[in-house]
């Protein structure tokens, strides 16, 4: 009888553990938002951020709110003599939940660590050659997002990316819209879109704007956007939002529709900042 019974107990607890985890996370998440912001986080930011105080009071409370859950649920990892900070977690934070504002959000679900290096730091990559031969090659990177619950990131060039807010190159905004395109599989150019967004569009407009940049790229054409960005249409979606947040009103003048879907999908629109 006990056999019968025991595997029916289990499965009711299982069935209750998954039905009210997302119940205890969203009571943990208020929690978190209500405590008070603390006055040296905030020097962080204003010293950190420049646009911060050019932003509404209404989005610098949701800044704030989510920097907060995004402190108590993500790990901070110092690597080769980092070490973690208020300063450093404040920093990240602030710039990463900068694409969080104005939208329902589960705060980049796959992140559970960031790790944190002094500088660029060396990856080796193996690459495979036009004639099929493989070979092991170094790649030194500021930032790095993986789908598998990290991310990477120099604190030297997070700090220069958050000092200069214009100049359309935000290594933390570029990772952590990554992490955004990754929540439904890997980094493809197509985050998941709310219900008042049509994905033909989406790539109808992605697609045009990401061409354009490879033919930019190839002929050494000026672009507002990095030519990194025609590496894939992934890398294009990053480098988009770095200067959609940083260089709005370029971003908007020179590609019009291209702007209009990132405004749509971010839900906020930094020109009127």
């Amino acid at each position: 009888m006990l056999s019968f019974i025991l595997p029916i107990f289990i499965g009711l607890l299982l069935i209750a553990y998954l039905a009210g985890k997302p119940r205890w996370q969203e009571y943990k998440r208020k929690l978190s938002k209500a405590k008070p912001f603390k006055k040296e986080w905030r020097k962080i930011i204003q010293q950190r951020m420049p646009y911060f105080r050019k932003m509404p009071a209404d989005l610098q409370l949701q800044l704030k709110q989510h920097i907060q859950v995004f402190i108590a649920e993500k790990e901070f990892v110092g690597c080769n003599g980092v070490v973690i900070t208020d300063e450093i977690k404040i920093t990240i934070a602030a710039q990463a939940c900068l694409l969080l504002l104005n939208r329902k959000t589960n705060y980049y679900p796959k992140l559970q660590t960031i790790l944190v290096y002094p500088s660029a730091f060396v990856k080796q990559q193996q690459t495979r050659s036009g004639d099929g031969v493989y070979f092991t090659q170094k790649l030194v990177l500021a930032g790095e997002s993986w789908d598998f619950g990290k991310v990477v990131l120099s604190w030297q060039d997070t700090l220069e990316g958050a000092e200069i807010p214009d100049d359309g190159r935000n290594v933390v905004i570029h990772e952590f819209a990554h992490q955004l395109d990754q929540e439904d599989g890997s980094a493809n150019g197509a985050p998941i879109l709310d219900s008042g967004q049509s994905y033909q569009c989406w790539s109808e407009i992605f697609s045009e704007q990401f061409e354009l940049l490879k033919k930019q790229a190839n002929t050494g054409a000026r672009s507002l956007f990095d030519y990194y960005g025609a590496t894939n249409p992934a890398e294009f979606f990053a480098v988009a939002t770095e200067v959609f947040f940083e260089q709005s009103k370029q971003f908007n003048h020179q590609h019009p529709k291209l702007y209009r879907q990132l405004t749509q999908y971010y839900k906020v629109d930094p020109m009127q900042w």
